[in-house]
């Protein structure tokens, strides 16, 4: 299967073909930094990083863009509370951007332009839309034309009858049905001096509109057209339309080939929003003993363009999950190879399992289905593992299988580096059960049991096969945390 992804320009799966043949140009629309993102901004996040990491595990070199927006009205109004700069007050909430981004595995952008520092490049699109007579100016102010551009409203499927020429609308945000001419540069007010937030052009002192930004960014970093855009499905009107608007009218040539959104996240089945108290940040999970491994794993786990229902109980079915690959992974390193010249079905395994996984993934990065792929080839795999000892080069081959889709899901990793699978403690778990193996050996099964009680614990669940003893973890550790 070719790679498809659903574009919501054209409202179809379309194969995915980018501009330049073997290279990915992808902007990503990131945090509006007046506050620390909350967990349904992430899931547009793991979205972008789910196409970043698939896009590079299929071969293709990927330029991944995502802009911080530094300035708009919130971010004033803010800083001018606080009585700091834009800058100051920013800051902090940039670091614990990037804090987060850490602690969730999401693979790094490129380049993360900040609007502050791509003034130069939004005065010479503003330019170019006044030029072309698409903008024009109100008492220092530069608002777009929607008249102008009979194509406007391709995106959104907005309803445009009831349009009147003229009117405008100077904020950032604004209501979704609001179909006026929006600005592109604001006249600067005493309170955006007073937290710097001015920069000069030739018509007046003054600050980008929020949705000029971003056309200025991708366009600096990714060229006047490229291949595919991202953003949460609130963002599809007014802020993605209005960047085809100013980007296209500027430069007259298509601007996105592929646009990609992310459905809304529920908490609980009910919409985020700082009234209801739901409005989670990474942190508040954190700190209320949530792993970063669970958290991106349920994350993940739905389709993209599906509704997703953040609950507590499905951060337990994520452990849940995560135990039984933690507990594979464990396995496989653990196994003894069999006869070099043995047979075994894993290296059959290992080839459909991956070429299932990609498959799913192919199918606009449909995770439930690759997630689905992988959880068939664990268990599979397992009852082959049950069955008999395998070659040494077939358990690789099956090691290497879970180790590719890892690169896509990338929670094996991030549960070790949290401390879910710790090496001493392994190491310990492995010395305790040589050590009851060499009781029951002696028939000291007093010797045996203590050591069974002391695993359990530990949190370590031992089922005795005819292969030898297999462990698995069934609760956090309460024993040796030191061993």
């Amino acid at each position: 299967m070719a790679l498809r992804f659903y574009n919501t320009l054209t409202r179809s799966l379309q194969e995915f073909h980018p501009v330049e043949p073997g290279i990915v140009g992808i902007y990503a629309c990131g945090p509006t930094v007046y506050q620390l993102p909350h967990i349904g901004n992430y899931r547009t996040f793991l979205l972008n990083d789910l196409l970043h990491r698939y896009l590079q595990w299929k071969g293709y070199r990927v330029k991944f863009v995502m802009n911080l927006t530094d300035v708009d009205d919130r971010i004033i109004e803010q800083a001018l509370a606080r009585g700091v700069a834009i800058d100051e007050f920013t800051e902090p909430f940039i670091r614990g951007f990037f804090d987060d981004q850490q602690a969730l595995n999401i693979r790094p952008a490129d380049v993360y332009p900040r609007a502050t520092r791509h003034v130069s490049e939004m005065v010479t699109l503003v330019e170019r839309l006044l030029e072309r007579g698409h903008a024009y100016l109100v008492d220092g102010s530069v608002y777009f034309a929607i008249s102008s551009l009979p194509q406007y409203g391709r995106l959104s499927r907005i309803d445009l009858s009831h349009m009147r020429a003229g009117e405008r609308v100077a904020s950032d945000r604004y209501e979704k049905e609001d179909v006026r001419d929006f600005a592109l540069w604001k006249a600067a007010r005493d309170e955006d001096r007073r937290v710097g937030a001015v920069w000069p052009t030739a018509w007046g002192d003054g600050r980008p509109g929020w949705h000029l930004e971003c056309s200025a960014m991708s366009m600096a970093e990714l060229g006047e057209s490229f291949d595919i855009h991202t953003g949460g499905e609130d963002l599809i009107f007014p802020h993605h339309e209005d960047e085809i608007a100013q980007s296209e009218g500027a430069t007259g040539r298509p601007f996105v080939r592929f646009w990609l959104h992310v459905k809304h996240l529920l908490i609980n089945g009910e919409k985020m929003s700082k009234s209801l108290g739901n409005d989670y940040t990474l942190r508040d999970l954190l700190q209320q003993g949530h792993s970063a491994t669970a958290i991106r794993y349920l994350l993940l786990s739905a389709h993209y363009r599906k509704e997703l229902n953040f609950t507590f109980d499905g951060l337990e079915d994520a452990r849940a999950a995560l135990r039984r690959l933690l507990d594979f992974q464990d396995r496989l390193e653990r196994s003894p190879p069999g006869d070099e010249g043995g047979d075994s079905a894993l290296p059959d395994l290992a080839r459909t399992g991956l070429a299932d996984f990609e498959a799913a993934l192919d199918d606009d990065l449909n995770a439930p289905a690759a997630l689905a792929a992988l959880f068939t080839f664990v268990r599979e795999t397992n009852a082959a593992l049950d069955r008999g000892t395998a070659p040494a080069a077939h358990l690789e081959q099956v090691r290497h299988a879970l180790r590719r889709m890892d690169e896509i899901f990338a929670v094996l990793d991030l549960a070790r580096a949290e401390g879910q699978v710790d090496a001493r403690f392994a190491a310990w778990v492995e010395e305790r059960l040589a050590q009851r193996q060499a009781a029951r050996a002696r028939r000291d099964f007093a010797r045996a049991d203590a050591i069974r009680a002391e695993l359990s614990a530990a949190g370590v669940l031992v089922e005795d096969t005819p292969q030898g003893p297999r462990w698995r973890r069934e609760a956090p550790r309460t024993g040796p945390a030191s061993a």
